[in-house]
């Protein structure tokens, strides 16, 4: 490879570091009961990271419906801070009318530890869920999303900058994902046909 002059493309392996304590006595009141009776019933939420050539790491917050498997608010950035989840909550929120008492189960991290995300949740009278420490089983749902999203989509290219991934994601959730992939837990229908369904 020296001799053509070639050179192996390697990527830095993102390895997520907790800035803050662990937190006790937060409520599981999901306890891996991923069946919601009815839409804005139970949502789930995690980050997930992006990689791209020119900026670097950039992170997808998602929210899904566990009803209809839909991602009703999502928000992409190239800081993972408390804005990139109060800032997916409030979509949710916008796109879903502002349903009151909804159930949002994440993981412990500090990001849903922060005081923004808990105002925020308060303010939307949002009931507030976490996962054991340590347990990705708790959160499986939306970590299986964006497992899909990455083989799917991530792994498929290489976006060269923030703005090129931004808009590969967005064409991807809202073009594909919510509104053509079909899922047999929701009698093989789209999201978007199985909300309409039952609105």
């Amino acid at each position: 490879m020296k001799n053509l002059g070639l050179f192996a493309v390697v990527f830095k392996k993102f390895r997520p570091q907790s800035s803050k304590p662990e937190e006790k006595n937060l409520p599981n009141l999901l306890k891996q009961d991923f069946k919601a009776q009815t839409i804005n019933q139970k949502w789930v939420a995690d980050i997930t990271y992006i990689h791209t050539l020119s900026d670097g790491w950039c992170y997808l917050a998602s929210i899904m419906d566990l009803a209809s498997h839909k991602i009703i608010g999502y928000e992409f950035s190239r800081s993972m801070d408390s804005k990139i989840v109060t800032d997916a909550l409030h979509n949710a929120m916008l796109s879903q009318g502002t349903p009151r008492d909804v159930i949002i189960h994440t993981d412990r991290g500090s990001q849903y530890l922060s005081s923004s995300y808990l105002e925020t949740t308060d303010k939307y009278n949002v009931r507030r869920s976490y996962s054991a420490k340590g347990n990705p089983y708790d959160n499986a749902v939306i970590e299986s999303f964006h497992s899909i999203l990455k083989k799917e989509e991530v792994y498929q290219k290489t976006y060269l900058s923030f703005e090129q991934a931004k808009l590969a994601l967005f064409e991807y959730i809202e073009g594909w994902y919510n509104r053509n992939r079909i899922h047999g837990s929701i009698g093989f229908m789209t999201p978007d046909e199985f909300e309409k369904s039952v609105a």
